[in-house]
C-alpha cells in the first residue's frame, strides 16, 4: 500500500475556493478508486499550505485511478474549477510507504 501526500500552496486569500475543491474530492477519489484519508486546509501557522492524503495499491493502481478522476464529470468540474479560480499556486505529489506499525494495531 502507499500513501499518497498532495501538497499544496494555496492562495491566502482564496482559503473558502480550496475547502470546496476539498469536498468534491472527498466524493470523486473514493469512486475512482482511491483510498481518501482527507483533505486538510489552513488553520493555524501557515495560511499557504494545505494537504491532500489518500491511499492507493500500487503505482500501477495509481495510473488506473488517475485515468477513471480524470474522466469523471465531478473530477474534471474540479481540475476546471482550480484552473479558473487560480487558488493553487504549487501543487507536490510524494508517494510514501509505511515504515512502521499502524497506530493501534497489535505488533
Amino acid at each position: 500500500m502507499l500513501t499518497c501526500i498532495i501538497r499544496y500552496q494555496i492562495d491566502p486569500t482564496k482559503k473558502a475556493q480550496f475547502q470546496d475543491y476539498a469536498r468534491n474530492w472527498g466524493q470523486a477519489i473514493p469512486r475512482c478508486g482511491a483510498d481518501l484519508i482527507g483533505y486538510y486546509a489552513p488553520h493555524e501557522g501557515s495560511s499557504t499550505l494545505a494537504y491532500g492524503i489518500y491511499n492507493i495499491p500500487s503505482l500501477a493502481a495509481y495510473e488506473v485511478y488517475r485515468a477513471r478522476l480524470a474522466a469523471d464529470p465531478l473530477g474534471r468540474e474540479n481540475y476546471d474549477f482550480a484552473m479558473r479560480e487560480n487558488f493553487i499556486l504549487r501543487e507536490d505529489r510524494t508517494f510514501l510507504k509505511l515504515a512502521s506499525t499502524p497506530h493501534g494495531a497489535p505488533e
